[in-house]
């Protein structure tokens, strides 16, 4: 009897112990995620970007990559790959945005050398246009528009912000963020040549170097090709005046420089140079508007008003 009665008391406590452990994790399960750590767009639901808005993550980052030949080391992807990992960095570190899906395609030609495919800058402006109205029509007051491969920068995305800017549902602004590209480009290029690295226009040190910091499954850059890295030489005395030189023994592989030394923590330098630039601006742009003066308009700068050949980095 003795030996029952403790049994049963027993099974009872533990019958107990595992209801209240359900009911904790049922209640854990069911408990919405913590709105400060949504910040990308396809991937939350409706209730979300509702609660989103609500708390004050009222700007839409419509970010551009890109799909071209980066040389026989790099994926032709690389665009979109820098593209996704630097707006949901500048999206976290406003703390008061969401970025929208990343658009995979800018204006660029296929070329003799396959990887490249690209749309016209007519396309590239519809679809600005298209995506920033309904940007606001699900309820974001400030769109800012960006991208990481030169084609249609600055002037696509000048003349889109300027066309929509206070036009749009709620009166909703637009603003185009020049410097997460060129200046930012041209800051990293600076750093190299002040540091012995040679010039490069495009699949060379820089956006390797890039690729191969955000590449964390291994599957973006082919590591071991990297050494053998070299196409056409860049001269030139600053960032941003480089010319490639092609001679008869050109190796027309699609990289205009030298990646060789690319390294991972080289990558994260031109990365953070990135974020910094845009989110500088970004906040300057919003912090304008919230000071009732009249926001200036990332084109009228004169960081903006070089632009580079599509096949840039």
């Amino acid at each position: 009897m003795v030996i029952d009665s403790v049994s049963h008391s027993l099974l009872m406590l533990i019958a107990g112990g595992t209801a209240s452990l359900i009911l904790a994790t049922g209640s854990a399960c069911a408990a919405p995620r913590a709105q400060a750590d949504l910040v990308e767009f396809e991937k939350m639901t409706w209730v979300e970007v509702k609660a989103a808005l609500a708390a004050g993550k009222t700007t839409a980052l419509i970010y551009t990559g890109g799909v071209e030949q980066r040389g026989p080391q790099n994926a032709n992807g690389g665009h979109n790959l820098i593209a996704h990992a630097v707006v949901e960095a500048i999206a976290r570190k406003l703390g008061n945005a969401m970025y929208l899906p990343v658009l995979p395609y800018t204006p660029n030609d296929a070329e003799s050398i396959p990887g490249t495919i690209g749309i016209t800058n007519e396309l590239l402006a519809a679809m600005l246009e298209r995506i920033a109205e309904q940007a606001a029509l699900n309820g974001f007051r400030n769109v800012i528009l960006m991208g990481d491969h030169g084609g249609g920068q600055p002037q696509v995305y000048e003349q889109v912000a300027k066309k929509l800017d206070g036009n749009l549902s709620g009166g909703a602004r637009v603003f185009y963020c020049d410097r997460v590209y060129r200046p930012a480009n041209d800051a990293f290029d600076r750093y190299l040549t002040q540091h012995g690295y040679p010039l490069g226009l495009h699949g060379y040190l820089f956006d390797t170097s890039e690729m191969m910091y955000l590449d964390k499954d291994n599957t973006w850059v082919r590591r071991d090709l990297v050494s053998s890295a070299v196409g056409d030489p860049v001269v030139g005395h600053t960032a941003g005046d480089g010319k490639a030189q092609f001679g008869p023994h050109s190796p027309q592989n699609g990289i205009l420089g030298d990646a060789r030394r690319s390294t991972a923590e080289l990558g994260q330098r031109a990365f953070d140079m990135k974020v910094d630039y845009a989110v500088r601006q970004i906040r300057s742009l919003l912090s304008d508007l919230s000071g009732g003066g009249a926001a200036l308009s990332s084109g009228n700068s004169t960081a903006a008003t070089s632009s580079s050949p599509a096949g840039s980095p």
